[in-house]
């Protein structure tokens, strides 16, 4: 039986914070909000997580930063349709755009929890309304978000001083597997062995 969600808002490298947040469904709260910085911070995290055989896990997919340069910047971003169009040639993998760190750890917890997705935090947002026009992960855009959580989402444990953008966008994760526990989400791909989903 699931008592738990986890969200997890995986950075694309350790030089910038992980989000990590745990739901209680029974009491709607947040029991648990950190951030961390390398692979080995989630492997004690999950290793000490006494819930883990009854959690729903949703991590999100970082973006792959290391191959862009240029042009290629540009005609990689989100909304091209690159796929099947041919005056876009693959060279140096660069239309793989989520990277594949912490596929490892989360292969190995994936045998050890009840279930595990992936999601894409920006689609998230999107589907969810909790994008704003202001610029991603900017002061304000991170002050909108963690106030519609509290607001909308019912997230009142949330303090009023700001938090960081990675424990907010770890909370997605939660909304996420929420949604997926009343199968109100789809899959729109799989990544290395995961199924990513998306709410409906």
């Amino acid at each position: 039986m699931i008592t738990h969600t986890v969200g997890l808002a995986l950075a694309a490298s350790s030089s910038t914070e992980s989000g990590v947040s745990v739901r209680e469904i029974a009491s709607g709260k947040l029991i648990y909000m950190d951030k961390m910085f390398s692979i080995n911070d989630l492997e004690i995290f999950f290793d000490n997580y006494n819930n883990l055989k009854n959690s729903l896990i949703c991590v999100s997919l970082p973006w792959d930063n290391t191959m862009l340069e240029g042009k290629w910047r540009v005609l990689s971003k989100q909304y091209q349709l690159v796929n099947g169009n041919e005056k876009f040639l693959n060279r140096d993998n660069w239309m793989q755009r989520f990277s594949s760190r912490g596929t490892e750890l989360l292969n190995n917890v994936a045998e050890r929890c009840n279930k595990i997705y992936r999601y894409e935090v920006y689609l998230a947002r999107q589907k969810l309304n909790l994008y704003s026009n202001y610029k991603e992960h900017s002061s304000a855009d991170c002050k909108f978000l963690q106030n519609i959580l509290r607001k909308e989402y019912g997230f009142e444990e949330l303090p009023l001083n700001m938090i960081p953008a990675a424990q907010l966008e770890a909370i997605i994760g939660n909304i996420v597997a929420d949604k997926a526990l009343k199968s109100e989400t789809t899959k729109i791909f799989e990544f290395k062995g995961l199924d990513v989903i998306n709410p409906i």
